[in-house]
């Protein structure tokens, strides 16, 4: 489990040409970046380059981020919910995202205990990524100043290489983390609640699967009535664990 947001870094010497595609609500030309960041500031996916006129969603149906899946290159993956057995990962996301499999939202305006509970356990796992960003922001001057280049490209790679810097610092200095635990830690049967067993990928680069599995796939991930399951069972579970059953 991961959380997903996007990030702008703005672009102080965008082409005039593209100012208008690259200027969003802020009046500033920015290049977004979409990236995917767990508890311990990992950052696990980015996806940089699209114009700051876009939203979330946009951005999102541009991304990479679900290709391995639908094409059936992704790690295994599976976990206990509320006693109920899964084999596809979630992410923690604001509301603009969809009701996807795979995205785990919070609730807006809960009205039952159990539903405040989860929202604010929700929403406070979401701000790992907002986390990551400020870390990364801190850490490397270049990308929390516009940029000044006149290139996207030359962007991308300084962007790539602070984050690929960022990780190796985070690999070097997460056991020193507070309250840190390792995610993919199970029991011997891999099936203890609440805590994921990720087997070895059999990754073979430039596969692609058949058109059929391909789109059974991609409806797994876009399946709205397992997102709604999933987040009931999320739900529970969390009220199960920590609620106030006085």
């Amino acid at each position: 489990m991961g959380s997903i947001d996007c990030m702008h870094w703005q672009w102080k010497n965008c082409p005039v040409g593209w100012r208008g595609m690259y200027q969003g609500r802020s009046g500033r030309a920015t290049v977004i970046l979409e990236a995917v960041a767990s508890q311990d500031l990992w950052i696990w996916h980015s996806f940089f380059g699209i114009p700051g006129s876009c939203n979330d969603l946009t951005v999102l149906h541009r991304s990479p981020i679900f290709d391995d899946m639908m094409n059936g290159r992704a790690p295994r993956v599976n976990y206990m919910v509320n006693g109920k057995h899964y084999n596809m990962g979630y992410y923690l996301t604001d509301g603009i995202y969809p009701q996807w499999t795979t995205f785990i939202q919070s609730i807006p305006l809960p009205q039952t205990p159990k539903d405040r509970l989860f929202a604010e356990r929700q929403e406070a796992a979401r701000k790992d990524v907002e986390r990551a960003f400020g870390v990364l922001q801190a850490r490397f001057a270049v990308i929390r100043k516009p940029a000044l280049t006149w290139s996207e490209q030359l962007m991308r790679k300084i962007l790539k290489c602070c984050i690929i810097i960022h990780n190796m610092v985070v690999e070097d200095e997460r056991d020193t983390y507070a309250n840190y635990s390792d995610p993919t830690e199970f029991d011997n049967n891999g099936n203890e609640e609440g805590h994921l067993n990720v087997e070895d990928p059999e990754y073979e680069v430039g596969y692609t699967a058949p058109i059929t599995a391909y789109i059974q796939n991609r409806n797994r991930i876009r399946n709205a009535r397992a997102h709604q399951v999933l987040r009931a069972d999320l739900i529970e579970n969390i009220w199960q664990k920590f609620g106030d059953h006085n």
